[in-house]
């Protein structure tokens, strides 16, 4: 079965706007938990990131990132800022969708391809998610089912036997699970397999 990557990416946005929304009324120039980044600013990262990769999918460099930069802007709403994020993950989900399956991009994790741009996504719409809600006190992990592929796609030697959302944090250096460590520092290897 082939994994509807777009359809990912837009599913995560969605589900990661829907939780940060609701503490749009806290004090987002607090730190993120675990980053030396604020809330606003992983919020920004975030939208920059979606574009970037769509631009990277379009462009196809083979040894840099493009000179695209898109970014929420200052002074604006965390609601506003929310939307912004959608409307970057709807634009990087119509690239991969509109990708041919040879599409190749240069990313320093790995040369990748349209669904390894989507779970770079996920992977970063997920784990900041998770960063931002903690620091503004939301009870929320992700999802398994948008966790899973990303950790399928990006982490190939990541450790079996735990749920996909607890894996995929592990790999990303937010959580010790059950005789693993935390890692210290997250990387994923985006090569196409």
């Amino acid at each position: 079965m082939t994994t509807p990557w777009p359809d990912l990416v837009t599913r995560a946005a969605d589900e990661c706007t829907a939780v940060l929304d609701k503490g749009a009324d806290q004090d987002w120039s607090r730190p993120a938990t675990g980053l030396d980044w604020s809330c606003r600013t992983t919020l920004d990262h975030l939208a920059l990131g979606l574009v970037g990769y769509a631009g990277l999918l379009i462009a196809q460099p083979t040894d840099r990132f493009t000179a695209l930069s898109a970014s929420l802007a200052e002074g604006t709403p965390i609601p506003t800022c929310l939307e912004g994020v959608r409307i970057s993950a709807a634009l990087l989900a119509s690239t991969v969708r509109e990708a041919a399956p040879e599409a190749r991009a240069w990313h320093p994790w790995g040369t990748s391809d349209g669904p390894g741009f989507a779970a770079m996504a996920l992977v970063e719409m997920l784990v900041h998610t998770y960063d931002i809600a903690r620091t503004l006190g939301l009870d929320w992990t992700p999802p398994d089912e948008l966790s899973a592929p990303a950790v399928r796609r990006l982490f190939p030697d990541a450790p079996s036997g735990h749920g996909a959302s607890e894996t995929l944090l592990w790999c990303a250096g937010r959580i010790a699970l059950p005789g693993l460590a935390r890692l210290e520092r997250c990387q994923w290897d985006g090569r196409v397999r």
